[in-house]
């Protein structure tokens, strides 16, 4: 007799939990965690949240992670099944956005490392819209997602499921004070061999011989990441932070 398939996860993933005995407690996650929607808790936690951490794959199956982050709420929830989020202008190379026109699957962690400190996991299938097409779609789109910044285009995701995840490892930060303006606003000594690590003001690229990603090596503008310090044992939340406790008891 042939049992039924488990009703979220991979093939892969199923064949490793019968080689390594781990089906059961899969089942259980499956059960108690994944829901093929976003539940209310969910709906909010996304719209306090400044940032959130992408997997794309292009028709080959290459694989691209990237980073976004924006005023908190600039992942657009629409409804239950549907988030947006803006593509600002950036270095052009549009890796992310590229793959999903090949190959929709989407993958998206959304971390929170200073009120909850869990993380939540939403994979779904993306579309890339114009602003003007999205919009027609959804009238209700915001138009201030980041004061002084246009998007040159949309990400529109259908949800197919959402999980949280495990806080165990999620180290406590805080939010780290901008640095004094002097300090920006110091001059850069050129150097003969330049570091691409310190370089992180201009996108820098490597590719081993081989072609396609494979073997690319890209460090992210530094403007766009959060600036955040380990959490002092005893140090209050911050102002009109919520409580740790929470929104993970999900209804069925």
């Amino acid at each position: 007799m042939t049992l039924p398939s488990p009703p979220f996860g991979s093939a892969g993933e199923h064949h490793l939990q019968q080689q390594l005995g781990t089906a059961d407690r899969a089942a259980r996650f499956y059960d108690q965690q994944v829901r093929r929607h976003l539940t209310p808790e969910m709906r909010e936690f996304i719209g306090r949240q400044a940032m959130v951490f992408l997997a794309t794959a292009d028709s080959r199956g290459e694989c691209d992670a990237s980073f976004r982050a924006g005023p908190p709420g600039f992942v657009h929830v629409i409804d239950d099944q549907t988030l947006a989020y803006p593509e600002f202008r950036g270095n052009g190379v549009m890796a992310s956005a590229g793959n999903m026109v090949e190959n929709p699957h989407l993958g998206m962690l959304f971390v929170d490392f200073t009120h909850h400190h869990v993380g939540l996991h939403v994979n779904g299938v993306a579309h890339v819209y114009r602003d003007s097409d999205l919009r027609r779609l959804h009238p209700g789109l915001p138009t201030d997602v980041a004061p002084g910044r246009s998007p040159e285009v949309w990400v529109r995701i259908a949800v197919e499921e959402a999980y949280i995840h495990c806080s165990k490892h999620i180290p406590h930060l805080e939010p780290a004070p901008a640095p004094p303006a002097a300090k920006r606003a110091a001059p850069r000594t050129r150097t003969t061999s330049p570091s691409p690590v310190r370089n992180t003001g201009r996108a820098f690229r490597e590719r081993e011989q081989g072609g396609g990603r494979r073997g690319a090596v890209l460090i992210s503008a530094r403007r766009v990441l959060p600036r955040w310090v380990p959490r002092r044992p005893g140090s209050p939340r911050a102002a009109g932070a919520p409580a740790a406790s929470g929104p993970w008891h999900l209804p069925r």
